[in-house]
């Protein structure tokens, strides 16, 4: 396997060519220095080149984490660690932490010539897994104490602060690196499981224990084979101090979350599901950060990385702070930030969480809470811009990655190419599809022929954006029920509309993404703080639910009229609507060669249907790939067994159909053998 170090850090770690101390090998903690050890810094040391400042300050830096935060180095023959803040409003800045007992005066950083407002420091003698923060004086004498904005590890909450630490690690997913374009393309079957990471499993034997890393990788990579997924996304990993905040509330944009162990041992979870085959995306957020007195908020005692104007810089809906996209600096964080996950993590694409609230101006604002911008319109120019230098950045330097915009709203061109003037994110959740679909699935069946066009509305702008087809974790929280208990009937009715519901999903236009829990039919609203109820997997219906997910994945994957035109409208084909009596729909799916062609058959009642005659759009032998009924699902085993031949009857404006037997709250997948 190909082995990778990322561009600038140390190939191993760093020694000491004298006899002094060395920088201890990354362990949980290092031994703490005797003081006499920690000399004052002799002579200056910086990362930052002329240009870094340049681009720094133009809001095109990329790579900001291989020059600000803590860096193990060899400086004039002694190893310590360099620091490098960004603090323009301070007028005193020292590193403080366990190697001088947390002393204010003991090292104090030096603020650069060029007025960047960046301050540096070389401490000698100091090494991977010290403690640190950073204490600032505001210009107006105003103090404080805060954790390093590009910190690779944290101590484990409540505790906040900061940990020296690299991001050292000999990869060995070369396999997957070199294969991974064709697997993240648009033209290929992606099937996301999206995951948190403190509640997917718990350890049995003592349920409040979240489990680490590694053992998340021995439980989590050969459940997502056998499930058939494609890929995982991860809630956020980034570092956070509020757990009921899922992780959308960072403090540590540059670390994963210590609860679960090391960068290293993220790594090694990223590293063991590519080794798999399965890629692997990040929630990343961008959006908001919270008030907490250890992070970005007043960081220096200024408003610097959140804008002043609490118009634009305080979220009323999250009680958090945004960022100040207008100002070059931050921006360059922010990309910086996007680039560091997808460079040192081998991240296979971001998902961008609540696009839609940096969109617009007035995004959960009144009249009156709000700043038009200097056209006179809600549109936030600043944050467009920036979405479309990191869609530019991100494809240019990682072009085999993909960038997934949770955006709710009818903006135009949020997949569309930036050089046609459109964002250019890979894919766009598509909310207006999981919304109108579940309305409809949480009705009665008997009143759902009332509501067809809710139901088939969705293709009237599926083509218009690359669409990602999600349920996820903001579906089945909140007293919202699970997906299996939004679903209307008996218990058995239950199971069978959502295993319609899947069929509905994995058979439609766009890619898939799927909650944690939903693939078993988990029957409790998700909870942050606890494990899924795996038990489940014990009874009937919970067992076929996932039997039923994973013959739906393994049909997505091997069935190229699924995927090769999934975001064109030559690969989608409404056969028939009309039949609003009986609740069924029928449509055809199809691939690059036209011999692969699907013809779906969808009924949304409870009544089975024998000898229903759909058309097809050709002639042959057709036989049936798919049936949700199936008895291996816990359905009642309504279906067709023999190979059907069409007859030359014209039928829904087509020269040949079919007579087949329906499923009650069934999906049959046919495929034509021409």
């Amino acid at each position: 396997m190909a082995k990778r170090t990322p561009a600038s850090e140390p190939t191993g770690p760093v020694k000491a060519s004298s006899k002094k101390k060395t920088a201890p090998e990354p362990t949980p903690a290092s031994p703490q220095p005797d003081s006499a050890d920690i000399a004052a810094p002799s002579g200056p040391y910086s990362r930052f080149t002329d240009f870094d400042i340049h681009l720094f300050r133009e809001g095109k830096h990329t790579r900001l984490y291989e020059k600000f935060g803590s860096h193990v180095v060899e400086h004039n023959g002694v190893v310590g660690t360099y620091f490098a803040v960004w603090a323009p409003s301070a007028r005193y800045v020292a590193v403080i932490g366990d190697f001088n007992g947390w002393d204010k005066g003991s090292h104090p950083m030096n603020v650069r010539w060029d007025s960047s407002g960046i301050w540096e420091v070389f401490i000698p003698h100091i090494g991977n897994g010290q403690t640190y923060k950073y204490f600032i004086v505001h210009e107006g004498g105003r103090e404080l104490e805060k954790g390093d904005p590009y910190a690779h590890l944290w101590e484990v909450p409540p505790l906040t602060a900061s940990r020296v630490w690299d991001t050292y690690y000999e990869w060995n997913d070369g396999e997957w690196m070199q294969s991974r374009k064709a697997k993240n393309a648009l033209n290929a079957p992606i099937s996301v499981y999206e995951v948190h990471l403190s509640s997917w499993r718990r350890d049995p034997a003592n349920p409040d224990r979240e489990l680490s890393y590694g053992e998340i990788a021995d439980a989590l990579v050969p459940y997502v084979q056998e499930m058939g997924f494609t890929h995982v996304e991860f809630m956020p990993v980034m570092q956070y101090p509020y757990a009921p905040s899922w992780g959308y509330q960072i403090t540590g944009y540059y670390a994963p979350s210590s609860r679960f162990g090391s960068p290293q041992d993220f790594m090694a979870l990223i590293e063991k599901l590519h080794q798999a085959g399965i890629g692997v995306f990040l929630d990343w957020v961008p959006s908001h950060f919270p008030g907490d007195a250890h992070g970005l908020y007043e960081f220096d005692g200024s408003h610097l990385y959140e804008h002043p104007d609490p118009r634009k810089g305080y979220h009323p809906d999250w009680k958090s702070y945004i960022f100040n996209y207008g100002r070059n600096e931050v921006r360059s964080f922010l990309l910086s930030n996007a680039l560091f996950w997808l460079d040192r993590f081998h991240a296979d694409g971001l998902r961008v969480d609540a696009v839609a609230s940096m969109l617009y101006l007035d995004y959960s604002r009144n009249a009156g809470e709000w700043e038009p911008n200097m056209f006179g319109g809600r549109e936030n120019l600043d944050a467009i811009s920036l979405f479309k230098e990191l869609n530019l950045a991100v494809y240019e330097q990682f072009p085999d990655v993909q960038t997934i915009a949770e955006e709710s709203t009818a903006f135009p061109g949020v997949s569309r190419p930036v050089y046609a003037g459109g964002l250019g994110f890979g894919m766009k959740w598509m909310m207006g599809w999981m919304n109108d679909s579940l309305r409809y699935f949480e009705r009665d069946p008997g009143y759902r022929k009332f509501h067809q066009s809710e139901f088939t509305f969705s293709t009237v702008y599926a083509f218009t954006e690359n669409f990602m087809l999600p349920l996820s974790h903001d579906e089945v929280v909140y007293g919202k029920h699970s997906l299996v208990n939004k679903m209307p009937g008996d218990e058995w009715q239950r199971f069978a509309n959502l295993r319609l519901l899947f069929s509905y999903m994995f058979t439609h236009s766009g890619t898939k993404l799927l909650f944690m829990g939903g693939e078993f039919g988990q029957t409790a609203e998700w909870k942050f703080d606890a494990s899924l109820d795996w038990h489940l997997l014990d009874h009937a219906p919970h067992k076929g639910m996932a039997e039923c997910v994973k013959a739906l994945n393994n049909l997505y994957r091997s069935e190229p009229a699924l995927f090769d035109r999934t975001f064109t409208e030559d690969g989608f084909e409404w056969i028939d609507t009309t039949d609003r009596e009986n609740s069924i729909v029928t449509y055809a799916r199809k691939g690059n060669d036209p011999a692969e062609v699907l013809v779906v058959v969808l009924n949304m009642t409870p009544v089975p249907r024998t000898n229903y005659r759909i058309g097809v759009p050709a002639a042959g032998t057709y036989v049936e790939l798919f049936n949700s009924d199936d008895r291996a699902f816990y359905g009642s085993g309504v279906g067709n067994t023999e190979a059907l031949t069409a007859q030359a009857v014209s039928w829904h404006g087509k020269d040949n159909s079919l007579e087949i037997n329906i499923p009650p709250l069934g999906a049959v997948v046919l495929k034509a053998n021409v």
